[in-house]
């Protein structure tokens, strides 16, 4: 795997796919800064060396061509602020202007290129579109896991145009060794709690799992329709009827593999989907019939708790329970703060998909696990066991 590391960029013009696709407020002001603060360390080992970086990325889903509310000029201040240092732009990322500027940059200069996707050609991985992005540069760079998943011109096509002139980032980089180290990992035993509200959404995460760790947690929503599969009585909790085989065949399949599932033992119901509802704790099997689970309960985080003190390796992945209500958060805190005793214990954790993410950042545990994955749908793909396009295309 070739990284950054592996090249001096002294004199050289590097175009390096970045994913600043980040929420704006209404006054157009970044809110949440992470994806842009995690690539700033590439840039600077360009710019170091000597060379001039120009940076592209899209941001948002602009449908028409060209919208203000779009612009990546908006994300300039945030990037500057980070950098340390001025950031051209173009207004446009193909056009004379912009071709004008990166061909005139100089050694320690970054330039900033308009949205990608202001050109459909983006979306459909159009070579020709890839082409007139390459002229921009000498040398390119992925430093987008979080896109890495997505065959688009500026991901996976512009590569070809710098056959051996290629790399990874430091996020790219990142994020490759840290999922490979729960997917390939030595070190036992490795637990995985997956979380979240939908088993058909996880179905490919679990069966690649199966393969490789010891232990899987199954929480949050998820978990009814294994509980209900299983025969229990689940109430007016969220369950996939069509499901209900594959999740018994899961479990078996886990049974064959050697791997132990551990699906809660209790559960905290509300008669509604909010906090106003009436709520009540009761065996995961036991819920009336007028209630939903929309947490686990005490006993059940003392399982976990075991489980999780006991491993070497643990990938987080998805909620269990509705943590963005507080009345059914508690699971999904203790959970969190049990990953962060193991990880201090010596334990490897990695955290990743947006929800688990989110609640990682608003529980302040960032800084008490190993890593927390930007990649999203990109990390969910890789841990199925997928081969990413925008990954591929570097290794090539």
């Amino acid at each position: 795997m070739k990284t950054i590391d592996d090249f001096n960029f002294s004199g050289t013009r590097v175009i390096v796919r970045v994913d600043f696709n980040v929420p704006l407020d209404k006054d157009f002001n970044v809110t949440d800064d992470t994806r842009i603060v995690a690539t700033i360390p590439t840039i600077q080992k360009i710019l170091k060396d000597g060379g001039a970086a120009i940076l592209m990325s899209h941001l948002g889903r602009p449908k028409k061509g060209p919208a203000p509310e779009f612009s990546l000029k908006h994300t300039i201040p945030a990037i500057e602020k980070h950098l340390g240092q001025p950031v051209l732009f173009a207004d446009d990322c193909i056009g004379n202007e912009a071709y004008e500027l990166s061909k005139n940059l100089k050694p320690g200069q970054v330039l900033l290129l308009e949205n990608l996707r202001f050109y459909p050609e983006e979306e459909a991985g159009d070579e020709r579109f890839a082409e007139k992005l390459a002229r921009h540069a000498d040398f390119y760079v992925n430093d987008a896991f979080g896109t890495a998943h997505r065959a688009h011109a500026s991901t996976a096509v512009i590569a070809k145009f710098f056959p051996s002139k290629k790399a990874f980032g430091y996020v790219m980089a990142n994020e490759i060794k840290n999922v490979s180290r729960v997917l390939e990992s030595t070190e036992k035993p490795v637990t995985a709690i997956i979380g979240g509200a939908k088993v058909s959404s996880k179905l490919g995460i679990i069966s690649n799992l199966l393969k490789r760790v010891d232990n899987i947690i199954i929480g949050g929503g998820m978990a009814y329709t294994f509980v209900k599969a299983q025969g229990g009585n689940v109430g007016k909790s969220l369950v996939e009827n069509d499901l209900l085989n594959t999740a018994n065949d899961i479990l078996r399949q886990a049974e064959k593999a050697g791997v132990k599932v551990y699906l809660p033992v209790d559960s905290v119901n509300s008669t509604e989907f909010s906090e106003n509802g009436t709520t009540s704790l009761t065996a995961v099997d036991a819920i009336p019939e007028d209630m939903m689970g929309l947490d686990v309960g005490p006993k059940s985080l003392e399982i976990f708790r075991q489980v999780l003190l006991s491993s070497k390796v643990i990938l987080w992945n998805g909620p269990v329970g509705v943590f963005e209500m507080k009345t059914f958060e508690n699971g999904t805190v203790e959970l969190g703060n049990m990953v962060a005793e193991a990880t201090a214990k010596g334990a490897f954790s990695l955290v990743g998909g947006g929800d688990s993410v989110a609640a990682v950042k608003k529980y302040g545990l960032e800084d008490k696990v190993s890593y927390v994955s930007t990649g999203g749908g990109a990390m969910l793909e890789y841990l199925e066991g997928m081969v990413l396009p925008g990954i591929a295309a570097v290794l090539e």
